[in-house]
């Protein structure tokens, strides 16, 4: 693929004060903060301090923390439509964490990449997608192609409920169906997503809540008060 030939101005989002000095570690082989890579803390002190048309990739690292997770596809879901040309890569916490967020958001990120995966395997794969020439895309049309997974609308609408606090009782009364058959494809949509617990379950509804299919996002919230 065609590598970028404009100059590269980066801004890394990284709360954390000892993930930041591992990341400043791994990107000043190639950039620095005088050539064009910043940090900050959040997305507030990003917009308050630079001019987002202005970067050309930004960097979003996470700790794991639902919260945050939210924030950040929050904000990468906005700057798909308004600034298509940033590259925006997610650094997730965990293989799990990167798994769920290629899987189930329904917006384009051009990489979500594990940081826990080691420092040379990190470094190689950051600095591949910040050297490519990416072409925007038109992000409404790329939606539905990019929404890959294989959740039937009951899991989904089920997940959904789990996001609003339901248990899988109340779930069953809302959905008027046996809790037996709620159970079953609460099962199947964890053994879909390859998640293995209930607060991975909580992540994956999450972000259905947020972030429903294209198809499917006039019925989001069908049945949920």
């Amino acid at each position: 693929m065609e590598k970028r030939s404009e100059a590269q101005r980066i801004a890394v989002i990284e709360p954390c004060v000892m993930t930041e000095t591992a990341l400043r570690f791994i990107l000043n082989d190639r950039y620095n903060e005088n050539s064009g890579i910043h940090f900050f803390k959040d997305v507030q002190s990003l917009t308050q301090t630079m001019n987002i048309r202005q970067v050309t990739a930004i960097i979003f690292s996470l700790s794991g923390h639902r919260q945050l997770r939210l924030e950040s596809l929050l904000f990468f879901q906005e700057a798909a439509y308004t600034h298509p040309n940033i590259l925006r890569i997610i650094l997730a916490n965990s293989g799990a964490e990167r798994d769920l967020i290629t899987q189930l958001v329904p917006f384009h990120l051009h990489g979500v990449l594990n940081k826990a995966c080691g420092r040379e395997t990190l470094q190689e794969q950051l600095f591949r997608l910040l050297e490519q020439q990416i072409a925007p895309l038109n992000e409404p049309a790329s939606r539905k192609a990019l929404y890959g997974h294989r959740l039937s609308s009951m899991e989904q609408t089920i997940l959904r409920y789990i996001a609003c606090g339901y248990s899988l009782s109340e779930i069953a009364v809302q959905m008027e169906r046996n809790i037996k058959t709620i159970h079953a494809h609460k099962c199947n949509a964890m053994a879909r997503l390859g998640i293995s617990s209930d607060l991975g379950l909580l992540s994956a509804a999450d972000i259905l809540i947020h972030f429903p299919p294209p198809c499917c996002q006039d019925a989001a919230g069908e049945g949920i008060a």
